[in-house]
């Protein structure tokens, strides 16, 4: 179609076609899904393409905002203050449920009055173009409104707090109000009465309502573990701390850890004395999920009990970082980052403890580099996430890691993502692979940057091999941010600074925070956690450092040269959070080792 009979025919495809966010061949599909269902649906081209072809929602419709001149609302739905908060609650309750069910349905809110026209109504909507706004605003009963464009993650984060879905799982737990027991005989468990008791629907919602809240919370793990007396312990991981949820009592255990088993792949119910891992998928909130879980027996005062602990990692793929920027990288570990991952080949290692979020940060490094032209490959045991672009080797009983390593340099890669280097051989096949033209992510676990230099040195790898392959170790934490609700300046620093972590004049001037407490941060006054990071970047006297080592890596010696380079340790990392009041000092010391 010529573009000026497309400008005629249809605005949004023209615009989007010419800011290069569509190209020729997709403008075509839409257009022919657009005129088959013209009778039925109406959809413009915008909506098909966010139904059909999956693009960014907000990405699409801030540019249709801007094309039919609708004002685009720039809102911080966790900064509303409590009276617009109950104001907005008040509009989308004044005309009974079925407007307010309306309103969710359409993804609009009444926002507020027009300051100028007081009888005027702010409607925010995700899709302005939406046919049926209209009608909405008739049933709300005003006859003056402005349509805003509202982004759909900030809808999202609203509507959370304006109407907060329903655990229907949970409810039916609460409403049940039975007890559930479960017979043993002298010998354990009664494997009959057992199965008899977890068909019941009370255990079952249990779980099912745990997932659902874990998810929405936006835990990261869930703990089952056993107790002694019938009683089960659910806790939540959240901002990195454990929290108790729930506490299901006069249940065996066991009958708690099969329910889990029965709703996961990959699980033996009726194996109580081994390790075991597998997988649950479930669709919440519109969202696929994924459940990774771990289960392990463990020891109880009762021996005719086999207790189990059980761990849920949640997977969900809405938190996936790509943009870089959102990492928290600063000053020079951002440059050296950025720099190291730009290069052509060359290893980039991510190092630190069990979720300190390593993963995230290669996934977001990742996905700076993948494009159309470049064959991604990634090895990892477990996958965590799903990332677009690149082909992620499935790992099973018929291909294991090791195997999967070996195979993949015949397979023609350019990007390598090679989840951890556990030992000798899988660290001197991503050398190789980085060593002959190909850009390599991986992950160790050490304390930092340069201990990660000594430990591969340790499994066997050459030191030239660890010198001239790898562009970056960044070792990484993760640490808590204060909640900006009840954040509360200190008045006194010299009260919250011990002496030998920080001289006090270093201090002087900076606005310095603790915590608080409050609703919003569950009384513990933090609220979300954010990376810090320290980079050692292989400049050329690294390197030289790292070849001249005899039988053990000098890691004090490359300490000291990255340090000449600019780099900053974890604890300088979070000091400066500290100093922009993003979080506390004593946040930072308790989770940084003192140099």
């Amino acid at each position: 179609m010529l573009e000026s009979q497309l400008e005629m025919t249809d605005k949004i495809g023209y615009l989007l076609l010419k800011k290069g966010i569509i190209d020729h061949k997709i403008l075509e599909q839409a257009l022919k899904i657009k005129d088959s269902d013209q009778a039925k649906l109406k959809r413009n081209l915008a909506q098909i393409l966010v139904d059909e072809f999956n693009f960014d929602h907000d990405v699409i419709f801030r540019e249709v905002a801007v094309l039919y001149a609708f004002k685009e609302l720039n809102i911080h739905p966790e900064d509303l203050p409590e009276e617009r908060i109950s104001e907005i609650k008040a509009l989308m309750n004044r005309q009974g449920d079925e407007v307010k069910k309306l309103l969710i349905e359409h993804r609009v809110i009444p926002f507020k009055y027009d300051d100028k026209i007081k009888d005027k109504l702010i409607l925010a909507a995700v899709d302005p173009t939406d046919r049926n706004l209209a009608k909405i605003a008739y049933t709300l009963n005003i006859k003056k409104y402005e349509i805003n464009f509202l982004r759909k993650k900030d809808y999202e984060k609203i509507i959370a707090i304006l109407a907060p879905t329903e655990n229907e799982y949970l409810k039916m737990v609460q409403e049940a109000g039975e007890e559930i027991q479960v017979v043993q005989d002298e010998t354990g468990v009664n494997e009959e009465e057992l199965d008899a008791e977890i068909n019941k629907s009370a255990l079952i919602n249990l779980i099912e309502a745990a997932l659902v809240e874990g998810t929405r919370k936006g835990v990261s793990d869930i703990h089952l573990i056993p107790k002694a007396g019938n009683k089960t312990e659910i806790h939540f991981r959240l901002d990195g701390k454990l929290m108790l949820w729930h506490v299901q009592e006069n249940t065996l255990p066991e009958a708690v850890m099969a329910v889990v088993k029965d709703r996961s792949k990959g699980l033996d119910r009726f194996e109580r004395e081994r390790a075991q891992d597998g997988f649950i998928q479930r669709e919440i909130d519109g969202h696929i999920i994924r459940f990774r879980v771990s289960v392990l027996p463990t020891i109880g005062t009762e021996l005719k009990n086999k207790f189990e602990s059980i761990v849920i990692r949640i997977l969900d793929d809405r938190k996936v970082i790509r943009d870089l920027s959102k990492l928290g990288l600063t000053g020079y570990a951002n440059t050296a980052f950025v720099k190291a991952i730009s290069q052509p080949q060359g290893m980039i290692i991510l190092t630190g403890p069990t979720g300190s979020g390593k993963s995230t940060t290669l996934v977001a490094a990742l996905y700076q580099v993948i494009n159309p032209t470049k064959n991604v490959l990634t090895v990892e045991d477990p996958v965590e996430y799903v990332i677009e672009g690149a082909r992620q080797l499935k790992i099973g009983y018929k291909m294991n890691f090791e195997q999967a390593i070996r195979s993949i340099l015949r397979h023609d890669p350019d990007i390598v993502l090679v989840g951890e280097m556990r030992d000798k051989e899988t660290a001197e096949t991503a050398i190789k692979l980085a060593n002959t033209g190909h850009l390599t992510f991986s992950t160790l676990h050490t304390n930092d940057a340069s201990a990660a230099v000594a430990r591969l040195f340790k499994m066997g790898v050459e030191p030239f091999l660890i010198a001239y392959a790898i562009n970056i170790i960044v070792a990484q934490r993760l640490i808590r941010k204060l909640c900006d609700n009840c954040k509360k300046k200190v008045i006194n620093i010299e009260e919250h600074i011990l002496p030998s972590a920080l001289d006090i004049k270093e201090w002087a001037g900076y606005e310095i925070y603790e915590a608080a407490g409050c609703e919003k941060c569950n009384h513990t006054g933090y609220k979300g956690r954010m990376a810090i990071h320290e980079a050692l970047y292989f400049t050329k006297e690294i390197r030289r450092a790292i070849v001249r080592s005899g039988e053990e890596v000098d890691e004090e010696s490359i300490r000291d040269q990255a340090r000449k380079d600019g780099t900053h340790s974890l604890r300088e990392s979070g000091f400066e959070k500290v100093r922009l009041g993003q979080t506390s000092i004593q946040e930072v010391i308790g989770a940084t080792m003192e140099e």
